[in-house]
């Protein structure tokens, strides 16, 4: 084990990143080792056992505490690790399988131990259902009353260092938008949980001199920054892999600026215009703290800390930085330049440059900022406040002041929207005003492949053992085409770790996760997911990093400090030709005309950014259709989104989502309980089908209204930025080379409509890649006659699933134009130095017939002829219920053994069928 395990560091060191952590056969043979240790190697022994074991419920940290309380309690022998030391180094495990040895010690005839123990469980915070063994114990027990007694003290909070009066910086300076992408390259994806590999992309297609003076980096290290920064690797030192791809394709030379602004002796500080658009990938937040945060004692491979200043930061992105201990700054940053030295002054709100001048102000959000830095980022001080408060409680004393509380807003006196009441009724009120700090229950979780990986790390972490989400989901949308290796050992692991906690478990295959999910969702529930498209058309959902997800999946609650809302109405009727994508870009085309969004990066204006948009003025949409609208804000960066709808179109999507719900639990998947559950409380809902809507005299930050009679033709994104709206007309005539219809953004009626205008016309001109949401939607293509369409059009039709969405498997050609349905159009995501259009389906169809845009013209004389006539058919929604014996498809568990819906909730027979 060692001599393997030596190979891999000096591996991982010509990389300039650190070894990965002990899995638990390297950790089993590795305790064997310590046991009788080789001489000259105890040093290096005791280092890997101490810093290079996960921490939580992971598998090598089950065997670590194994071996370490069994040296406690005199049944193992080590020369190297005496009894007390043993305790030591269970107190630096965080929680989960070392806590119940903890307790146990805690009872030990040796008063040493016992301190020992007691000194550790006080800086414990996962402790869960041991609380209450702990409080028990107390009343007996001297040592486990010290524990209480901390607790209630805070003593895990006070002893931690607080935010100083002053914070020099160096400042590294990445100009203009830094999205996702640049800092976790999607070409990287499968890296993402190996922090330190995944950072070396960091932004590699944006500095492409990268390069060019790389030293001692090996050959296959070398496309790191070639795109963006080709210099970025000259003076890569002790750095993780996937922060090596960091900033790859906008700045790719920025890695080596960032070891270069080190050598001032000041801490880095990331800044930007705008910082942390796109995605919600964690993986982003963790390359840029893996380059300018700081080792986290006893956790490998991971950084904690930093600062990060934007013009605007994305607010999934404020939230995950603010997760991981980092102090997010919004302030002006128009006067900051890569290599300037600069002081933050939190207290005040200032920024002095060297000559002591202020260049720029601000003020620190949330107000519990400064508990959250002291705690090491936001999860660990509401996990520790909680303790604390639930101890104190216990104990029958008044709340501690060692905490800044958030404080409610002043009481408007004004009505509720419709999301405030969605959030209070999940936190038990009757509505929740924008500023308030809350925790809603989270009813509906997702988690995706491609941060799946990151979110079950995170959920080790927590010491997660089962899931208090009513319904968490994990899919394999984005890796199941095109898998590497690793993705194969994914889909084989991580529906195992999903299931066994409670939760659903997709299969490779079975398409995206969102199409998925909002198949599962309760009306006016609140949820979470790992990807910033879970944008429910049903409730609401608020996006978030994979710790977010993870917290939410196990502990069944999220934070929030309710945003605002920004509502859009929408009147008039469609008129003909316009789809309902282009009625998507219409929303961000009016706020521009009316000054509330620009394109220009430098001082942007987005009147959407880090608000809840609430749309309403289109009652009779379908589920499938409204989500279309909800999908989109994500690029808005709005914080979540909600859509007033019917009761009937609702009943009809419950009804159907039953019918699937309960096929896949006749196809055998995981877990049926869980599955069968949600399918009673959709029939318990349908039994009595009632809808919250917004209060007539609720506030908003903003009213825009869309008057659909106004948009005679279709509205697009242009290259390469998705707020740069223009009317189709003025893009017309521009080549197009590959036309992509695909992505969550799409629904079966799309395809019929695609498939509509290409029949007939013979191939098309270019490349043009089919791929559909779900399993579901290519069979019913399929037996409709529609892949005969797509084969005589010559075109390439890919898995169910993401495909060039994300740009993580299949892209275009280097340099082309591209028109696409997919959800965002960043520079390099769908192929390197692509020029990406984003519209509807139907203009894509069209677009892949011409080889360019049409005309208006054009494109109105085609839609005439080959959709509008069959539209009532086109546009036709999968309901499962009305499919003769869908419900037993691919039936493996025999209709006798399916969970019984009363047996699960409770309820009476008749309420089951």
């Amino acid at each position: 084990m060692l001599d393997n395990y030596e190979n891999h560091v000096k591996q991982r060191a010509d990389l300039g990143i650190p070894p990965l952590p002990l899995d638990a056969q390297q950790t089993s043979e590795l305790c064997e080792l310590l046991k009788n240790p080789p001489t000259g190697k105890e040093e290096k022994l005791m280092a890997l056992l101490r810093d290079r074991v996960p921490p939580g419920v992971d598998e090598a940290a089950y065997v670590k505490a194994g071996f370490l309380t069994g040296i406690a309690k005199g049944e193992i022998t080590s020369p190297l690790i005496t009894p007390t030391y043993a305790v030591e180094l269970l107190g630096t495990m965080v929680g989960g399988y070392n806590v119940q040895s903890l307790i146990d010690i805690l009872k030990s005839e040796n008063p040493e131990l016992a301190n020992i123990a007691a000194q550790a469980l006080s800086k414990i915070l996962l402790v869960y259902d041991a609380f209450n063994d702990v409080i028990e114990l107390a009343e007996t027990n001297p040592y486990a009353k010290q524990v209480v007694d901390s607790w209630a003290a805070a003593e895990w909070f006070t002893t931690r260092p607080q935010l100083p009066e002053t914070i020099t910086v160096t400042v590294f300076k990445v100009p203009g938008e830094t999205n996702t992408d640049d800092l976790s390259p999607a070409p990287h994806a499968t890296t993402r949980p190996d922090i330190p590999l995944h950072a070396l992309a960091m932004l590699e297609s944006t500095m492409p001199e990268g390069l060019q003076t790389i030293a001692d980096i090996p050959l296959h290290a070398l496309a790191m920054l070639e795109s963006t920064m080709p210099e970025g690797l000259q003076t890569i030192a002790d750095i993780p892999l996937h922060a090596l791809a960091m900033l790859e394709s906008t700045m790719p030379e920025g890695l080596q600026t960032i070891a270069e602004l080190k050598q001032k002796g000041y801490p880095v500080a990331y800044v930007g215009d705008v910082v942390g658009t796109g995605s919600s990938r964690k993986s982003a937040c963790n390359s840029v703290l893996w380059h300018i945060g700081e080792d986290i004692p006893h956790i490998p491979n991971k950084h904690s800390g930093g600062y990060i200043l934007g013009g605007k930061i994305a607010p999934i992105f404020f939230n995950t930085a603010e997760d991981s201990g980092a102090l997010p700054i919004e302030c002006d940053v128009t006067k900051m330049e890569t290599g300037m030295v600069i002081t933050i002054h939190p207290y005040k709100g200032e920024i002095t440059n060297e000559a002591g001048e202020t260049i720029s102000t601000f003020t620190l959000k949330p107000e519990t900022i400064f508990d959250e830095v002291q705690a090491g980022g936001r999860i660990p001080l509401l996990i520790g406040r909680t303790l604390t408060d639930k101890t104190r409680n216990a104990l029958g004393l008044e709340t501690s002041t060692a905490f800044t509380r958030p404080q409610l807003p002043a009481e408007t006196g004004k009505g509720f929207t419709l999301a405030q009441k969605m959030v209070g009724k999940a936190c038990g009120l009757p509505g929740v005003r924008p500023g308030t700090a809350c925790e809603p229950l989270m009813t509906t979780v997702g988690s995706q492949d491609t941060t799946g990986p990151m979110t079950r790390d995170e959920m080790k972490e927590l010491a997660c053992l089962g899931f208090s989400s009513d319904l968490v989901m994990q899919s394999f949308c984005h890796t199941a085409a095109y898998p590497k290796p690793v993705d194969i050992k994914t889909h084989k692991e991580l529906p195992d770790f999903f299931s066994a906690r409670g939760g659903v478990a997709l299969r490779p295959g079975d398409g995206i996760i969102h199409s998925w999910l909002n198949r599962m969702l309760l009306p006016d529930t609140v949820g979470t997911g790992g990807d910033s498209h879970t944008r429910f058309p049903l409730g609401i959902s608020f996006p978030a990093g994979s710790g977010l997800v993870a917290f939410a999946a196990a502990l069944g609650l999220m934070p929030l400090d309710m945003p605002e809302s920004v509502l859009v109405r929408f009147k008039g009727k469609l008129q003909p030709g316009v789809t309902l994508r282009d009625i998507v870009n219409a929303i961000p085309y009016v706020a521009i005309q009316k000054g509330l969004l620009t394109v220009a990066l430098e001082n942007k204006k987005n009147v959407f950014s880090g608000r809840i948009m609430e749309m309403e003025g289109l009652p009779d949409l379908k589920v499938e259709q409204a989500f279309e609208l909800t999908d989109a804000t994500a690029e808005r960066s709005c914080a979540g989104s909600t859509i007033k709808l019917g009761t009937e179109t609702i009943s009809e999507y419950l009804r159907s989502n039953i019918a699937l719900l309960k096929n896949i639990v006749a196809r055998g998947y995981s877990d049926a309980r869980t599955i069968m559950r949600r399918v009673a409380k959709m029939e318990q809902w349908l039994a009595n089908p009632e809808l919250m809507s917004g209060d007539a005299d609720a506030e908003y930050a903003e009213i825009i209204e869309v008057d659909l009679n106004e948009i005679k033709e279709p509205i697009v994104a242009a290259p390469n930025d998705p707020d740069n709206i223009k009317l189709m007309s003025e893009c017309a005539g521009d080549k197009i080379d590959e036309v992509f219809i695909g992505s969550c953004m799409t629904n079966i009626g799309h395809y019929r409509a695609a498939a509509k205008v290409l029949e007939g016309a013979g191939r098309v001109k270019g490349v043009l890649w089919i791929c559909p949401p779900t399993r579901m939607d290519e069979k019913q293509l399929r037996e409709e006659g529609m892949y005969g369409v797509f084969a005589a059009a010559g075109a390439r039709t890919e898995m169910p699933g993401c495909s060039l969405c994300m740009g993580n498997q299949a892209r275009v050609k280097d340099g082309v134009t591209v028109f696409s349905t997919s959800t965002r159009n960043f520079n390099n995501r769908m192929g390197k130095g692509a020029r990406v259009y984003l519209g509807s389906a139907e203009l894509a169809a069209v677009c892949a017939l011409l080889g360019r845009i049409p005309s208006v013209d054009e494109y109105l004389e085609i839609m005439k002829e080959k959709v509008d006539p069959f539209a009532a058919d086109l546009y036709r929604y999968l309901n499962f219920d009305q499919i003769a014996g869908f419900e037993d498809e691919g039936r493996v568990i025999p209709l006798e053994e399916m969970p019984k819906i009363e047996e699960i909730l409770g309820m009476p027979v008749s309420v089951g069928k």
